[in-house]
């Protein structure tokens, strides 16, 4: 296993020997120490720990005709350096590619000033940003070269560490379509990220032995969502579940209500965090099963809605 953001990382170093309009801008994340750029190296851009300044440094870039890969903190990117996003980039429709890792709470263990749980509100929000969520760390690159192709900006939400690779199976992730993981129609769990996504297949598979029909749809793409697959896969659907790690407003359930609310309402069950900080301090997976993103607890809260009864 790799991390998404080494994934990351490492592709972008690539594709930079190949482009010379690309330039890497880092916030002193540590995450290319001791990486060798060669001949590329003046195109690295270390400034520190300076997040609106980041962002402004790349519209300008960006404006200038570069193609800048901003890479910071979640939790600094969505909050402290939004204006710069909104104004500079986003207005503009710059394409600045902003890659935020440590997100939700892969920063588990610093607490809240560190969490992220309500990034995918707020630039699914902006007008002219992408927003995607690999799922795992072979995504990365293919996702990334299917951007080549985006004119304006993009956020790029990644975690912090390894996580495990979806099945093998699944099919090629395609930008702007949700990707098919499992059949079932009875319910269908749509996932974002990483291990919400694993959390997803794990509870289809509990429910699938408790003879309960469960699909399962990768959102590797918030922005723009895909409508038609969703209410292609929910048209007969007794129940939709939305899984993410982040708050449950705003971010992958809120765009999956307001999907069904304006086209073919279903019910919907969305799992994340409720309307609360994380105060507790732990690992990413230990917060995640706190608050019920797990196989287990999204499988007994399926059957709970559907038939009343516990797995």
């Amino acid at each position: 296993m790799i991390a998404a953001r080494q994934a990351y990382r490492d592709h972008l170093v690539a594709r930079m020997a190949l482009d010379s309009r690309l330039a890497c801008l880092d916030s002193d994340t540590g995450l290319f120490t001791g990486v060798d750029f060669g001949a590329d190296a003046a195109r690295y851009l270390n400034l520190g720990i300076a997040e609106h300044t980041l962002i402004g440094v790349a519209a300008g870039m960006a404006a200038a005709g570069w193609t800048p890969f901003v890479t910071t903190m979640a939790a600094f990117a969505a909050s402290r350096a939004l204006e710069a996003v909104k104004i500079d980039v986003a207005y503009n429709a710059l394409p600045v590619r902003i890659a935020a890792t440590h997100a939700g709470v892969a920063a588990g263990s610093l607490g809240p000033t560190h969490h992220e749980l309500a990034d995918l509100a707020v630039m699914r929000a902006l007008p002219n940003m992408t927003v995607v969520v690999p799922g795992d760390a072979a995504a990365v690159p293919v996702l990334l070269d299917q951007l080549r192709a985006v004119p304006g900006p993009v956020y790029l939400r990644l975690g912090r560490g390894p996580t495990p690779p979806l099945p093998a199976s699944a099919p090629a992730p395609e930008l702007g379509r949700l990707q098919p993981l499992r059949g079932g129609r009875r319910a269908v769990l749509v996932a974002t990220g990483p291990l919400p996504v694993l959390a997803a297949l794990r509870a289809a598979e509990l429910l699938a032995a408790a003879r309960v029909d469960a699909g399962v749809l990768q959102a590797h793409t918030l922005k723009p969502f895909d409508t038609a697959t969703l209410l292609e896969w929910t048209a007969d659907a007794e129940l939709v579940v939305a899984v993410e790690e982040h708050w449950r407003t705003g971010g992958l359930g809120s765009a999956v209500a307001e999907t069904l609310a304006e086209n073919a309402p279903a019910p919907l069950l969305r799992v994340g965090w409720p309307d609360a900080f994380v105060a507790e301090v732990g690992g990413q997976e230990h917060l995640l099963d706190r608050a019920g993103v797990s196989g287990a607890a999204i499988a007994a809260a399926v059957s709970a809605r559907l038939d009343g009864t516990e797995l």
